[in-house]
């Protein structure tokens, strides 16, 4: 069941990525790792917090279960 939208995606996407980059480019601390975290969400397209929260920026009919 998803529960991430299309912009909320790619907002995910681009965030993930950048953290990402902190690894390799800027100060090159672990803390980027953290972005395999949203990068993780917007391919599955489900966020378990989203879920606790009973939030749902997913357009297809509301999935709710």
């Amino acid at each position: 069941m998803q529960n991430v939208g299309g912009i909320d995606k790619v907002i995910r996407i681009v965030t993930g990525i950048a953290l990402i980059g902190i690894v390799f480019f800027g100060p090159q601390t672990p803390w980027g790792w953290i972005g395999i975290v949203p990068l993780a969400t917007a391919v599955l397209g489900y966020c378990p917090w989203y879920k606790i929260m009973g939030w749902n920026t997913c357009p297809l009919k509301n999935n709710h279960a």
